[in-house]
């Protein structure tokens, strides 16, 4: 990965990108603070989005172009081809906004995908993907990479309508040991960025130190952890 001012790779995984700023620092501490409020901590997430947003689209493909000024034509660039926003439902919507600051011109595309809370796997339960996403940059969202097993199974859903792993991007805002090693070992040649590595994974599942439940810290406990498909209701009614 190219060397870019304020992004530090890792010593393991050398297409991790870790944003290294004195703002990202401020602001992440404040996201892991439990006395931080829902507004507050979507407001943080919203920020430190932007700010991981500038690392991760700094190779974008742009085509020169002509403007006109006031007083006179100037050469400008524009970004070549509209990149795909993937928010891993329901946390990574709360990444959506700081790339919107950047990237007005994105689209979001949405999978839904739950972690069984007994096996840790990753379950997916809802799709709206484009069908053809061969040359197409696609960053997939999500505020925290602990099993990897999400992030693997979004990329997997990804790649069935033809994107190149090599365009993809995967951001976060802290990632656990663990989760690297699942999804670098699998993909090697995926991009990812993140705030942060934390120490390791509690028998739960959850990162430590990490910032609690994101979902629920961004849109509240009341929805539940399972998400509830079509198949499932239709069980729980008959």
């Amino acid at each position: 990965m190219a060397q870019t001012p304020g992004l530090t790779s890792h010593p393991q995984y050398p297409n991790l990108g870790i944003v290294d700023h004195p703002l990202v620092a401020d602001k992440l501490g404040r996201v892991r603070d439990a006395a931080t409020p829902n507004k507050e901590f979507r407001e943080l997430c919203t920020e430190l989005a932007t700010l991981l947003a500038w690392p991760a689209t700094a190779d974008l493909a742009v085509t020169e172009t002509h403007v006109a000024t006031p007083l006179a034509w100037a050469t400008a660039k524009s970004v070549t081809s509209v990149p795909l926003l993937v928010p891993i439902l329901r946390a990574g919507l709360g990444l959506v906004p700081g790339f919107f600051a950047l990237m007005p011109q994105a689209t979001v595309a949405h999978v839904g995908i739950y972690r069984d809370p007994d096996t840790l796997e990753a379950v997916p339960y809802y799709l709206n993907l484009p069908d053809h996403l061969h040359g197409r940059r696609v960053f997939i969202l999500d505020p925290m990479l602990a099993t990897g097993a999400s992030a693997l199974a979004c990329t997997a859903l990804l790649a069935e309508r033809g994107a190149d792993i090599e365009d993809i991007r995967f951001v976060c805002l802290i990632a656990a040991p663990e989760g690297l090693r699942a999804l670098f070992g699998a993909h090697p040649q995926l991009r990812a960025f993140t705030c942060a590595v934390d120490r390791h994974l509690n028998d739960h599942g959850y990162i430590i130190p990490g910032l609690g439940d994101a979902g629920d810290r961004l849109f509240g406990a009341g929805a539940g952890r399972v998400p509830e498909t079509a198949v499932r209701a239709a069980r729980r009614k008959s």
